[in-house]
């Protein structure tokens, strides 16, 4: 295979694993790197949403003893189940409404003004969430959530499907505004991501499986592994960043995103479509 490909993957990959969980919507970074570097034909839109997977198993690997410990208390521990039970609720709207959805969000939705103008507004919410004190949030750990809790966070993640909203930064920013502290809403924000990342995946994956061969294995393997690394160092950057840190530095990073999504769409530098 080609190694400039396989170069323009490895960028990709760090892209994706940079930005997936940090509240700037890796779809819009996605969109802007693969126009640059040429690599935004259809197999490449594949790709981008596939590479998800090595994010996710950063999560998993970062989080591996919270989800042992989980798997291994659920016969008989209530909170295990409880927390359990809270991801599956969470998990499931995006289901119904992207399946409902999906494909009429990407016909009309992806323009360069509804992109910047997420970007920009999705900005300006996080300046707003983070003006409330931390010591007024209801939740302190996700070992208090609610099943209702749990479904009103994801009921916001659903708004990640509008274009360049951000699915972490939906679940972070909501579940914050819905009482939790930064700490919990990241915390569930993260263990959210597994399963609705590995379905998005995988769906992706089988519905295009007649652009896609075994030639493509390096390809992808080479996205997953940088992913997967650049993930994971973001992910521990992150938890430690939050403890001292609020997210208002990503909210005035997201308004001049999306200034650059505004521009580059004039010039015709990138075309912002899915």
């Amino acid at each position: 295979m080609d190694t400039v490909l396989l170069v323009k993957a490895a960028i990709m990959g760090v892209v994706e694993g940079l930005t997936e969980f940090l509240p700037i919507s890796s779809t819009g970074h996605l969109i802007l790197a693969g126009a640059l570097l040429g690599f935004d034909d259809e197999k490449a839109k594949v790709f981008d949403i596939a590479i998800q997977t090595g994010a996710i198993l950063a999560v998993i690997i970062v989080y591996w003893k919270k989800l042992r410990d989980t798997a291994l208390a659920l016969p008989t521990s209530r909170q295990a189940q409880r927390f359990t039970v809270n991801v599956l609720i969470a998990f499931v709207p995006a289901v119904i409404l992207g399946l409902l959805f999906g494909k009429a969000i990407k016909a009309h939705l992806f323009t360069p003004v509804v992109v910047a103008s997420t970007f920009i507004i999705g900005g300006f919410i996080i300046l707003w969430a983070e003006r409330r004190p931390q010591s007024e949030a209801r939740i302190q750990n996700i070992d208090g959530m609610t099943p209702l809790d749990a479904l009103k966070v994801g009921l916001v993640q659903c708004l990640a499907m509008i274009p360049g909203t951000s699915r972490s930064g939906a679940t972070i920013i909501g579940g914050m505004l819905l009482g939790l502290s930064r700490r919990a809403a990241t915390d569930f924000s993260f263990f959210l991501a597994i399963p609705t990342l590995i379905g998005a995946g995988a769906y992706s994956l089988y519905k295009e499986r007649a652009l896609l061969s075994m030639a493509d294995v390096p390809l992808f393997g080479v996205g997953l592994l940088f992913s997967f690394v650049s993930a994971w160092i973001c992910v521990r950057w992150l938890l430690g960043y939050i403890s001292t840190h609020n997210f208002v530095p990503f909210a005035w990073y997201r308004i001049a995103f999306g200034l650059v999504v505004l521009g580059t769409a004039w010039t015709g530098l990138v075309t912002w479509a899915p």
